[in-house]
């Protein structure tokens, strides 16, 4: 736990304080590119055939407002100037000309032409620019999506021809040619621009190096655009851990490209420190993978950094790591950022309501999920209504703290102080649990309690099937606090799914102890799963001990790229299988 002692002292000090409800819990963003001041040019007005001049833009960086004929031509003559007067290749004078907007407008206000015929125009900037050579690294910076205010500072000294840094031209066209869009390519240039000197091949290198660790060359191209330091020097090495520690999700490839946003930037060092962190409270590598499969904002979220402040405020109050834990693997359907706003506004009702802090912290820990799930009313306008003092709310909240469910949560008339009666078959569900050995006001009931959907008197049956197929009372409750919603099956599902286990595919009833979910997956499924492992062993293409949760439990993606796949023939057998098997079952 020494990790997270370190990470407690260093959030709990820095980030969090009694009185930090003030703040609005916003990460200033480090800007990485040295700011430059944008120069303001004298405009002068430019009349080509009989227009009237175009309007002149109030931005510094915003380009003017030119006829569009006229930037056609200027685009015409500037294209033609680069590519063959100053033999850039086609491609690259083809983009630089037409996407430097900016460098064009100050181009034009250089330009005397006092003819009125359109054809003219061409033949002024190209005459301009044959005896005023211009510094190319202005339209080729613009090009690449950076403001003139932005790459001011980022223009080389003695340079003014792109030819004469062809170290930059090579890494340039690397980037362009492994698949990133040449308007994007500033940022790269931005935040690593160590990346531009690299010897040649050494950046294809690198970004081939992601390739390696299973990664699609799409999914490359959105990760360094989102990270671009990911290519400078051994910054890799933690998002190679990243993906170590992201296993569980499966389809890792599908995974990032699904939730990693296009033109966000993201701190992979934060967010390894989030797993990290989650780990060292005591996340499993399965509940690490399976937490951010179905909550990716908790690490894409300002990085991670949301997910560290709300670890560091649960410290703060004197929430343990498995309490932390379980919040985490009970997470309600609401972002991140919103459930620490919400326990935020409640942590200023306590203190509103002039609750002593010891107390405070003990009603946060014991109910904090549900303190962050909604927001509560403003403090005021509930005394207001109750029209009662601060001293007798503080009493009713530190006597049941759960009674702030009724008042602030769900708006129930606050006047009465008891408890809305559960149903019968709530009831049921309760004690049914609690006879087996949960404790009372645990995470465990709590969480087996929301999982059940059925009715509370089909529980007992349920759970003697699993007894009378042969497994030991205990290690049926061990189950439950595991997968709790394995007893929403049916009595007779739950016997035709152990017997197909047992019978026909000849495994122990033990395996349930390791891998209690089975019962949740269709014996379709399993059969189509098996069957092909069965044929991959006889290739000889197959570890002969994989354990039956590793076959069952992937997505089908997964399956097919690491085991169908194996064989040539393998994805023919596996749909032969698949319509032999689900056909039969119909």
């Amino acid at each position: 736990m020494a990790h997270f002692d370190k990470l407690r002292n260093l959030f709990v000090s820095k980030w969090v304080s009694l009185d930090f409800v003030n703040c609005n819990f916003r990460l200033s963003r480090t800007n990485l590119w040295a700011n430059g001041s944008c120069c303001q040019s004298a405009l002068r007005d430019f009349r080509l055939y009989g227009t009237k001049g175009w309007n002149k833009s109030s931005s510094d960086d915003a380009p003017l407002q030119i006829p569009l004929v006229v930037r056609r031509e200027a685009q015409a003559a500037l294209l033609d100037y680069l590519h063959s007067t100053r033999s850039l290749l086609f491609t690259d004078a083809e983009n630089i000309s037409e996407n430097s907007p900016a460098f064009l407008g100050k181009l034009l206000t250089k330009v005397e032409n006092t003819s009125n015929n359109q054809a003219d125009i061409r033949r002024a900037v190209a005459r301009f620019l044959r005896y005023h050579p211009i510094n190319e690294f202005e339209p080729f910076f613009e090009s690449m999506g950076l403001k003139p205010c932005e790459y001011s500072s980022l223009l080389p000294r003695q340079l003014i021809f792109l030819n004469d840094d062809p170290v930059l031209m090579n890494n340039y066209h690397v980037l362009c040619n492994y698949g990133i869009s040449r308007n994007k390519i500033g940022n790269f240039y931005k935040e690593a621009p160590e990346i531009f000197r690299y010897g040649e091949r050494f950046l294809l290198e690198k970004l081939q190096s992601f390739e390696k660790m299973g990664l699609r060359q799409s999914i490359v191209i959105k990760v360094v655009a989102s990270s671009p330091r990911l290519l400078v020097g051994n910054a890799y090495v933690d998002f190679l851990d990243i993906l170590e520690r992201l296993k569980g999700v499966g389809n890792v490839n599908d995974w990032i490209e699904k939730h990693l946003l296009e033109g966000n930037s993201y701190n992979w060092s934060l967010i390894l420190e989030v797993l990290r962190l989650l780990g060292e409270i005591g996340c499993s590598p399965e509940q690490l993978g399976g937490l951010v499969q179905c909550r990716p904002d908790l690490v894409f979220e300002k990085s991670g950094a949301t997910t560290l402040l709300l670890i560091g405020f649960l410290t703060k109050f004197g929430s343990t790591p498995d309490e932390i834990c379980a919040i985490f693997l009970q997470f309600p359907e609401i972002l991140v950022g919103k459930f620490l706003e919400n326990l935020q506004h409640s942590y200023r009702f306590l203190v509103q309501i002039e609750m002593d802090v010891p107390d405070i912290g003990d009603v946060i820990c014991s109910n904090a999920t549900l303190l962050g799930s909604s927001a509560t009313k403003r403090t005021n306008n509930l005394l207001a209504t109750m029209n009662v003092e601060k001293e007798w709310l503080c009493e009713v909240v530190k006597e049941n703290p759960e009674v702030i469910k009724n008042w602030l949560i769900r708006k129930k008339n606050p006047k009465s102080r008891k408890y809305e009666p559960e149903t019968g078959s709530q009831m049921m569900k309760t004690k049914f649990f609690l006879d087996l050995g949960f404790d009372e006001n645990s995470v465990e009931l709590k969480r087996a309690v929301k999982c059940f959907r059925g009715k509370g008197a089909n529980l007992q049956e349920r759970f003697d099937t699993f007894v009378r197929a042969g497994l030991n009372p205990k290690d049926v409750v061990d189950m439950l606090k595991v997968a709790p919603q394995i007893l929403n099956l049916s009595k007779g599902v739950l016997e035709r799914k152990i017997e197909f286990l047992v019978k026909d595919m000849g495994y122990p009833v033990s395996v349930l102890l390791s891998f209690p979910t089975f019962t949740s997956y269709k014996i379709q499924r399993v059969k189509h799963r098996l069957a092909m492992y069965n044929w991959l062993k006889d290739q000889g293409a197959a570890d002969p001990n994989l354990a039956l949760s590793t076959l069952v439990s992937c997505g089908d993606k997964f399956f097919i790229e690491n085991y169908v796949q194996r064989r040539p023939e393998g994805f023919e057998v596996w749909e032969q299988l698949r319509q032999t098997i689900y056909s039969h079952e119909r």
